[in-house]
């Protein structure tokens, strides 16, 4: 097979494989955009139970009672759908790695989905009611504390992805061991710039407060910490396996076997 076959064939498996995963996504969304309603109100409960007493959300724009309440639903079926997702990255990316590595990918992608949806998770049912009290506890006396919808949801949705990939961290700490980028001795050294490194994290992707920049920075240090432990237990990084190319049959071989083949 030519090298523009190849090519092609890849990209055929990549159309199919997206395909493979928007269809799901769509059949995702369907009933999550049946309960749009019901999703936002969810979503919103963390800032509705911290209002004063004849606080409310307001909508600044016509469309957006509409508009928000489908994107709450879209962000419901990624969620949901997201295992689907990541098994289609790694069946598009499989056929490219070793057994050894195929081992490993599959066990990353099921505990990576896992973190990402605790720490969406973690942000919603601890960090978020924590920072609306904060911040409407602070409202100076006469001020209306009334949000637009929109806004809202960015925020939330800005404060999901932080901590979602802040839950990552130890799948990062791991592949980087496991790979032989970085030794655990060396992770143990830094522990110290990794802590300051958190609390610039947190005070960057976190509202100007500092429940919120606490509430990141902590979880973000202890799960660097959580990393070197999984990382010790799963004990030493993978050897690299050179691999060469005989010119008449295009196979891999190991090492080994190319010497036993020129003692021969």
């Amino acid at each position: 097979m030519s090298t523009e076959d190849t090519f092609i064939s890849h990209l055929m498996e990549l159309r199919t494989r997206l395909i493979r995963a928007f269809g799901v996504l769509l059949l995702g969304f369907l009933p999550c955009a049946y309960y749009a309603q019901e999703l936002y109100s969810l979503l919103a409960q963390p800032l509705l139970e911290q209002l004063p007493q004849g606080g409310q959300m307001i909508a600044t724009e016509i469309v957006t009672p509409f508009f928000v309440p489908m994107k709450v639903a879209m962000m419901a079926a990624v969620v949901i759908t997201l295992p689907h997702t990541l098994y289609q990255v790694w069946a598009f990316v499989a056929p490219g790695l070793y057994s050894h590595e195929k081992r490993m990918v599959l066990p990353l992608v099921l505990a990576s989905s896992f973190l990402f949806i605790c720490g969406m998770a973690f942000a919603y049912f601890a960090a978020l009611p924590l920072v609306f009290e904060f911040v409407t506890h602070f409202a100076p006396e006469g001020v209306a504390v009334m949000t637009d919808i929109g806004k809202y949801l960015d925020f939330v949705l800005t404060m999901f992805m932080a901590f979602g990939v802040t839950f990552e961290v130890p799948v990062l700490v791991v592949m980087l061991v496991r790979m032989g980028v970085i030794s655990i001795a060396k992770l143990k050294d830094i522990r110290s710039y990794v802590l300051v490194g958190a609390f610039v994290v947190g005070a960057i992707f976190t509202p100007p407060d500092v429940v919120s920049q606490f509430m990141l920075a902590v979880p973000l240090y202890l799960l660097y910490e959580l990393g070197i432990l999984v990382a010790v237990f799963m004990g030493k990084p993978l050897p690299v396996k050179s691999c060469q190319f005989t010119s008449d049959e295009g196979k891999k071989q190991s090492p080994n076997e190319t010497e036993a083949k020129e003692s021969r």
